[in-house]
């Protein structure tokens, strides 16, 4: 795989570039607007989501999705209630054998579908892989050390693309288990929210860590229910995202739930901010797609109830601290 085709230029997208060109791949990174894609070859480097980091030559930016298609791999890095409308557009592109690299983490809120269901529906045939992990965009796009899970069926398709993307620096580790990977990535952004609460009440760090610890036993629930296996909770796209995304500011997810922590509305959090973020989107789709399967996950429900029902803080954070002891476990 000599070429990397990208959808989507935001700082997760333009990242994922770096890291291909510094793997030796041609990239080809697909931005919505023509005029980012024009600033990005003219000025190397994405201004409007990573503007400190120089983007090599071999990084081609376009508005054509016709030129990503062209590629031998193609990485899905659009957010991911986006990821079925692009595919779509994608379809009369693709050609047979590509493989798609789905890289949004999430569950489409108005379907309730995983994102590799998005994919398979939009692109019938095409191979799937999924990329999930602890990374924050900034650090791989600089080319500090990072390890990420890539998931596929196909052991030998899978290979191909940990070869193709894989640097010293940036290092995925194959699976075979796209839904642990996939519900991993979803689950923890909503999880995120709840710990970034937490720290923004005050808490406390005691409050924070059983946070963390009774949302990794709600995320492995619920992926052991759609067929996940609980190793891969414990590796990379499970228990490491969840740690990173659920203790740093870094986290788009974890400082909008430290400003309602705060007391701030949500409307003006999400209105001062340019970049997705997925929890947001995510929290109604997991606890409806829990439901579903009978899966309990209070926490998750309670950011659910927050965000979209308008409930209040103080009320939900008693609700769950005034549920039943129980005994530990999964």
């Amino acid at each position: 795989m000599d070429s990397i085709g990208i959808v989507g230029a935001g700082a997760w997208g333009t990242a994922l570039a770096a890291t291909a060109r510094r793997a030796g791949r041609q990239v080809t990174l697909w931005a919505r607007q023509p005029s980012l894609a024009d600033t990005i070859n003219t000025s190397r480097c994405n201004p409007a989501y990573l503007p400190d980091v120089a983007l090599e030559e071999g990084i081609r930016a376009t508005a054509s999705l016709a030129e990503v298609a062209a590629n031998e791999a193609v990485l899905l890095v659009t957010p991911a209630q986006h990821l079925g409308a692009v595919c779509r557009q994608l379809a009369p592109l693709w050609r047979p054998g590509v493989p798609a690299v789905i890289c949004a983490k999430g569950i489409e809120q108005a379907t309730g579908r995983m994102m590799t269901e998005v994919v398979e529906t939009a692109l019938p045939g095409a191979p799937v892989a999924v990329l999930s992990g602890p990374t924050f965009a900034i650090e791989v796009a600089r080319g500090l050390p990072t390890a990420v899970t890539l998931a596929c069926a196909d052991a030998a398709l899978g290979q191909d693309l940990v070869e193709a993307i894989g640097t010293p620096s940036f290092r995925p580790y194959l699976s075979d288990d796209l839904v642990g990977a996939e519900i991993g990535g979803a689950v923890k952004n909503v999880l995120a929210i709840a710990c970034g609460i937490v720290e923004g009440r005050g808490l406390g760090d005691n409050a924070r860590a059983a946070l963390i610890t009774r949302g990794m036993a709600e995320l492995t629930r619920l992926a052991m229910a759609k067929g996940g296996r609980p190793e891969t909770l414990m590796g990379l796209s499970g228990l490491g995202d969840l740690i990173l995304t659920a203790s740093s500011p870094q986290s788009r997810n974890y400082s909008l739930g430290f400003a309602l922590g705060e007391g701030r509305a949500l409307a003006d959090i999400l209105a001062g901010r340019r970049a997705v973020t997925e929890g947001v989107w995510s929290a109604g789709a997991v606890v409806a797609l829990a439901a579903t399967l009978g899966i309990e996950m209070p926490i998750s429900a309670a950011v659910d109830a927050v965000i979209n029902s308008g409930a209040d803080l103080g009320d939900v954070i008693r609700a769950l601290l005034s549920r039943p002891f129980r005994a530990e476990g999964i």
